[in-house]
């Protein structure tokens, strides 16, 4: 079943991980990042599968959390608290050592959210939304989300050419290999700015850019568009209340201090049941969607046998 959150209009999608993704990259408070990392993870599984999302989940995104987790407290020796001595004389301090774990965690989840964005917000849909605004920075950023999969694709269809005549990265010795790698990166280079110049071209001469220009288009804000909307401005108006009344405040040298969690206040536990609120609306759309479309597979089966016995008496 496709994605129901992918249908609204465009505004709604960019509106959405805008906000998701300023909040998860300038909030380090524990309760936000955990929120925003575990919605994340089930927006992920319901966009791209269990499989998918798991495998890239913990051969990508794990061992990263690790090594920025591992990195921070060799660099940063900021905090009271101090655990050991390296043998260099520099400290090993508590503070560093979460902070880095903090900072990998929200490395992690705004590339997890990044993911759903690529899927959700199209080329077509961003190019409508900032074609006439700015219309070659939106161009080449169209290009760019989708120069990564193209690329895959294009990659393996020439190392299969190589492979054929004996070229590729697995034939030879390494200096053989190596000499492979470089002719194949050549072509791929040489392909992907022949490609960029063709689109560019071919884009002038659709008019692309004009002014007065008119674009073909399907999307149309209607009322489910305007009552989503309304949904995630009520939402983010009560987060930033939230905000400002310091329960996100974290702070974690030269001592930690985090603000809404021991003890948390009824305030606080509601900003972030608001935030969990917003990170779960595409799932929950989803949900929602999923659900309808299984009590109409019960209901027309019904239907469809109250009809036959219906046209059984008739014929009777």
């Amino acid at each position: 079943m496709e994605d129901s959150f992918s249908t609204y209009h465009p505004i709604i999608n960019f509106f959405y991980f805008s906000v998701i993704l300023i909040i998860s990259m300038f909030f380090n408070h524990p309760m936000i990042l955990g929120i925003s990392l575990i919605s994340a993870i089930l927006y992920a599984v319901v966009l791209q599968g269990w499989k998918k999302a798991l495998k890239f989940n913990l051969l990508f995104m794990l061992p990263m959390l690790i090594i920025v987790a591992l990195i921070n407290p060799l660099f940063n020796h900021s905090g009271v608290t101090i655990l050991f001595y390296l043998d260099n004389g520099n400290p090993i301090t508590l503070e560093s050592i979460i902070y880095g774990l903090v900072m990998s965690v929200m490395l992690i989840q705004v590339i997890i959210w990044f993911s759903c964005y690529n899927i959700i917000m199209t080329s077509d849909k961003f190019i409508y939304l900032f074609g006439r605004i700015i219309p070659a920075l939106s161009l080449i950023f169209s290009m760019v989300l989708r120069f990564v999969p193209k690329f895959k694709a294009q990659l393996k269809v020439i190392s299969n050419g190589q492979k054929c005549i004996g070229r590729d990265i697995t034939n030879g010795n390494i200096l053989m290999r190596a000499r492979h790698g470089v002719t194949i990166l050549s072509i791929m280079v040489t392909w992907a700015l022949e490609n960029a110049i063709e689109t560019a071209d071919s884009m002038k001469a659709r008019g692309y850019g004009l002014k007065g220009r008119t674009a073909f288009s399907l999307y149309r804000f209607d009322n489910r568009d305007k009552g989503m909307f309304g949904v995630m401005l009520i939402l983010l108006v009560i987060f930033i209340i939230g905000v400002s009344m310091g329960n996100t405040f974290v702070q974690y040298n030269p001592i930690i201090i985090i603000n809404g969690i021991v003890p948390m206040s009824l305030s606080s536990f509601f900003t972030y049941f608001i935030f969990l609120v917003f990170c779960l609306i595409p799932v929950a759309v989803d949900g929602f969607s999923a659900m309808k479309w299984q009590k109409m597979k019960e209901v027309i089966p019904e239907k469809t046998k109250c009809a036959e016995i219906r046209v059984g008496i008739e014929a009777q």
